[in-house]
């Protein structure tokens, strides 16, 4: 079965997910292409195998290569849902300790939780950002800009996990995008608040995307109090 994958980010974390077989070609490929991509910005990853049917010696040397990559920089892959020939794998091996598996997905995630990352260590001391909206183009634009003017941004592009972020992480923001058809953004700020009743939230206008970077850079700065003035031109 060709392995298939998706991924996404949880604030910190980048998962992905897994479906199929990894095995040497291109399924073993397009999973290093997959890591590599995460481990550009992301130091702690998820690695869901809940749907692997298959996994060779050279996928697990793969697996071994890249945790012992990501442990050099202080981070660390978590692995979940995996399958039984998978776990007892690992047993067979003794890797189970290099690399942990976890019951579900949820749990692998929160297991990273309150662990502090390379890449977030320098940030902590700015104001507490949560960012949701379900176009990761505008997540990455929104943490890049915040980031580089003294915020801690956590994104996220799927609503359960911006719940499940404000149940286990402090903000002291919440920044809800223009979301789409399917989730309004005031639907979507309304639900946020009240998980969250201490937190500003703030909504970006519907037309936001429409606008070039500039005019976007001053309009997201304007809703955290960031005047034009103190912008550098």
């Amino acid at each position: 079965m060709p392995l298939t994958l998706s991924t996404r980010h949880f604030g910190g974390v980048y998962v992905i997910h897994c479906a199929g077989s990894i095995i040497h070609g291109d399924e073993e490929r397009a999973l290093e292409a997959a890591l590599d991509h995460g481990e550009r910005q992301f130091s702690r990853l998820v690695l869901n195998l809940g749907n692997i049917t298959r996994l060779d010696s050279m996928g697990l040397g793969l697996l071994v290569r890249h945790v012992a990559r990501v442990a050099k920089r202080g981070g660390a892959i978590h692995l979940a849902a995996s399958p039984s020939f998978v776990t007892n794998l690992l047993d067979l091996t003794r890797l189970s300790l290099m690399m942990p598996n976890f019951d579900s997905e949820e749990e692998a995630i929160l297991s990273f939780l309150g662990r502090t990352s390379p890449e977030t260590s320098v940030q902590e001391t700015g104001a507490r950002v949560l960012v949701f909206d379900p176009s990761p183009d505008l997540c990455s634009f929104a943490r890049t800009v915040l980031t580089q003017h003294g915020f801690n941004v956590r994104t996220t592009c799927s609503f359960g996990d911006a719940k499940l972020l404000l149940r286990v992480d402090h903000a002291d923001f919440i920044l809800v995008g223009p979301c789409n058809s399917q989730l309004s953004p005031e639907l979507a700020a309304g639900q946020l608040a009240e998980l969250a009743p201490r937190v500003s939230v703030v909504q970006l206008g519907a037309d936001f995307k429409s606008h070039d970077a500039v005019r976007a850079t001053e309009l997201l700065l304007e809703t955290f109090g960031i005047s034009d003035s103190q912008i550098p031109h």
